[in-house]
């Protein structure tokens, strides 16, 4: 479980070698603050997480599951790896020669579950394609896949760029749009600013610092005043993701059939824009902990932003894909199966670990945990079948 707002004083201390690592990515990022001028937020967010030496996601410290900083859902429970088994099941069913390509893929538990499902389906997939910009993460991957299910390792195969490469199947991205880069906006009485990051250099820190928004980030927020039907109140801050329908178009131009499914925490645009939420949605994690501050330990810990699933949509429209489904994870997951899932691991387990999948499964799908909080949506190209994890009950598209 996340605990939210803990004082930053009390969050566990990162060892020293993690801090000069810290130190060391914070020095990179005041040397360019101070070589080319405040940057945006969106820049230092990069930074933060994606910086080959020092970034969050690209440097050694362990990030996934009870030792890391969060726990995603496959390492809850294996029951949302066999829920999504089961849809690429169907899907490759219709796809001969059909691959699954995984878009950062973790800790490897959900391919190795997802593989290990589909094998006793007999519905293997041509290849299973992993998107690991991490070397780190790419070696635990594949230590995983050796020790667990070494026959299915010849199957995976990693990438480290799309260009130039299309696939027929399944796309699957797991939490990885609320790690990509975000600008963060403020209306004012006279217009809308833009959030940089500027260093304090008698304090030693990073400090906010206020500039008037330039042309894209004015249109962005003058369109979501459009779709909500009122303009944002004075002082209303929030988050702009301006490479998400871009980064769902670049998938879409490399399926060439099949389904793209999304999974991540967040809202349709009128939700995520709501007059409440005015302090937006971004939140950092470590050591299962989540506080507002970006510029503590940059680099050690995660920072992200809720999913605008209205621009989501939007890019795959814009991309030629068709917007199959959206719902909730509860949903999707009950509509999959889940249920069935969790009788047949239940049915002769020791009690301990009938316990331990009773609470995954909870976890899952209960609204006050996972199950309404992450949501799922569907686009797909050429492909007219129903899809099981949406159905008609549970489809949420008019929300989009």
């Amino acid at each position: 479980m996340i605990e939210v707002d803990r004082p930053l004083t009390d969050l566990p201390a990162p060892p020293a070698e993690a801090l000069a690592a810290s130190r060391a990515l914070t020095d990179r990022i005041a040397r360019e603050i101070a070589a080319q001028g405040p940057m945006p937020f969106s820049r230092f967010m990069q930074l933060a997480l994606y910086d080959p030496h020092y970034g969050y996601y690209m440097a050694g410290q362990h990030k996934f599951g009870a030792g890391g900083d969060f726990v995603t859902a496959p390492e809850i429970s294996p029951l949302f790896s066999y829920c999504l088994a089961a849809q690429c099941a169907e899907v490759l069913s219709v796809i001969p020669g059909g691959s699954i390509l995984e878009i950062g893929g973790g800790s490897g538990v959900m391919a190795v579950d997802i593989l290990g499902r589909l094998e006793r389906l007999n519905c293997l997939p041509d290849k299973y394609y992993i998107l690991e910009l991490s070397a780190e993460l790419r070696e635990r991957q594949r230590r995983l896949f050796s020790e667990r299910a070494p026959k299915l390792l010849p199957k995976v195969e990693w990438l480290q760029s799309l260009e130039g490469w299309s696939m027929r199947g399944v796309m699957l991205g797991n939490e990885v749009l609320d790690a990509m880069p975000v600008e963060r906006f403020r209306k004012t009485a006279g217009g809308i600013d833009v959030l940089f990051v500027d260093r304090d250099r008698e304090n030693d820190c990073f400090v906010w610092l206020s500039e008037q928004a330039g042309p894209d980030v004015d249109a962005a927020v003058r369109t979501i005043e459009s779709d909500l039907g009122s303009e944002l109140p004075d002082g209303y801050c929030s988050e702009l993701n301006l490479n998400l329908s871009p980064w769902v178009g670049t998938l879409a131009g490399c399926l060439e059939k099949g389904v793209m499914l999304l999974i991540d925490y967040g809202y349709p645009r009128r939700e995520y824009y709501a007059a409440e939420r005015d302090m937006g949605t971004l939140m950092c994690h470590y050591r299962h902990h989540a506080h507002g501050d970006p510029f503590r330990w940059v680099g050690l810990q995660d920072i992200t932003a809720h999913v605008d699933f209205t621009a989501v949509a939007e890019g795959a429209a814009t991309a030629g894909l068709t917007v199959a489904g959206f719902t909730s994870q509860a949903e999707f997951l009950l509509a999959g199966g889940i249920d069935r899932q969790l009788q047949e691991i239940t049915e002769s387990a020791p009690e301990i670990e009938r316990f331990r999948a009773i609470q995954g499964f909870k976890t899952l799908i209960m609204p006050t945990e996972m199950g309404e909080r992450f949501k799922m949506l569907a686009a797909t190209r050429d492909h007219d079948q129903p899809l099981a994890g949406f159905s008609v009950n549970n489809d949420r598209r008019h929300y989009l």
